[in-house]
């Protein structure tokens, strides 16, 4: 099983202590995605959120994935996601960007798509639009141009039911072999089923239970195993289950602490607030109430349910141990809500402790799955 880290610049409200706060976070987002890639992170993904005030503050994604390629050497750094409808970015300017990167990190670019998250985002854009499943008809349309654009001399052009364009060459041409893989940010059993049955990897934002994970990924897997159509030019067999609600450190007990103590509970509230496609749990108040603090018995449950890593790195290794046994590919720890300070001494001691136990292939799993589907 590999490692990712993903940030999307969360600030909340009480840590707009003055002008620069804002600042703080992205330069200190930066900071923490180098150091996981000296801690053997291979995979950095960075969100792309619009108009979620205090739960992400990265719109821009694509310049703040050109500088960290420029900063970093060995980790694949990846869109999570690039929103690729028509309102949003056309999609030929899309292409274009993810080509680019390709070229600017030689080869480590990963593209994940999605169609954003939930009706305050989407409907920013698609004014129209009353219910946020309307835009899988445009995601589809849009998604299966983006080979054709990057594989083939001249684009022939498009004329569809949500945008069209005339013939013309799309450049630069990817980097590396065929394009970079293709990921979508799956949310539902049925949406992981559709991901696999089109070849994409798929982003498990969604997974933080592995009751439910294991239920997923067998849809997946089963789907992707039997793909004879993908949406690009290869099959990106890859996926990922992701946590947010981690505290690692030394010891048990002060992981614990940090994790009770730490913000969790609003930063879970901010997940409802904008994430309505999400299903809600049972009794979880409807913003602006916020979920109550946490107690013991409440993370007991997160950790029985695997839906939080909290403990010294042994427990942390015991505790990934069940997620590998979903067959998941990547496990993404998310940013969270600790302190700078106290994210990099998590970093380090996933980095000394946690890695090495599972992760020991040097070459990147999407690294070899693209060079076998281009013949090398």
């Amino acid at each position: 099983m590999e490692f990712g880290f993903l940030t999307q610049g969360y600030l909340p409200a009480d840590r707009r202590t003055d002008r620069d706060a804002e600042h703080r976070v992205l330069m200190d987002d930066l900071e923490l995605c180098l150091a996981a890639e000296q801690a053997g992170f291979k995979y950095i993904w960075i969100s792309e959120h619009h108009f979620l005030d205090e739960y992400s503050h990265i719109s821009s994604n694509d310049v703040f994935l050109g500088a960290l390629g420029a900063l970093t050497t060995r980790a694949h750094v990846g869109s999570g996601i690039f929103n690729p409808l028509p309102r949003v970015h056309h999609p030929a300017v899309v292409a274009e960007r993810v080509a680019m990167l390709d070229h600017l990190t030689e080869g480590r670019f990963e593209f994940g798509v999605g169609r954003g998250a939930g009706s305050h985002e989407v409907k920013g854009f698609h004014t129209g639009v009353t219910d946020v499943n309307e835009t899988k008809d445009i995601f589809f349309e849009t998604v299966p141009e983006f080979a054709k654009m990057w594989m083939q001399d001249e684009y022939p052009g498009f004329s569809g039911k949500y945008w069209d364009m005339p013939a013309r060459r799309v450049l630069p041409k990817p980097y590396g072999p065929l394009h970079p893989p293709i990921w979508y940010a799956a949310g539902n059993t049925s949406s992981f089923e559709m991901c696999g049955r089109r070849g994409m990897g798929a982003l498990g934002f969604s997974l933080d239970e592995i009751p439910r994970t294991e239920v997923a990924i067998k849809a997946y897997k089963d789907a992707v195993a039997r793909c004879d159509d993908p949406i690009g030019a290869w099959v990106n067999d890859n996926l990922i289950v992701a946590n947010g609600f981690n505290s690692i450190a030394e010891d048990r007990e002060t992981a614990r602490r940090d994790f009770l103590n730490g913000g969790n509970h609003y930063q879970m509230s901010q997940v409802f607030r904008y994430h309505d496609t999400f299903p809600r749990p049972e009794g979880f108040p409807v913003w602006p109430e916020v979920l109550p603090e946490l107690t013991e018995e409440a993370l007991d449950g997160f950790l029985e349910l695997g839906a939080a890593i909290v403990g010294d790195p042994d427990d942390v290794i015991a505790q990934l141990r069940r997620w590998e046994a979903t067959g998941a590919d990547q496990f993404l720890m998310l940013r969270g809500v600790k302190s700078r300070e106290e994210t990099l001494r998590m970093i380090k001691l996933m980095g000394d402790h946690v890695i090495p136990k599972f992760d020991t292939e040097t070459e990147h799993r999407t690294t070899r799955q693209r060079r076998a589907a281009a013949g090398g």
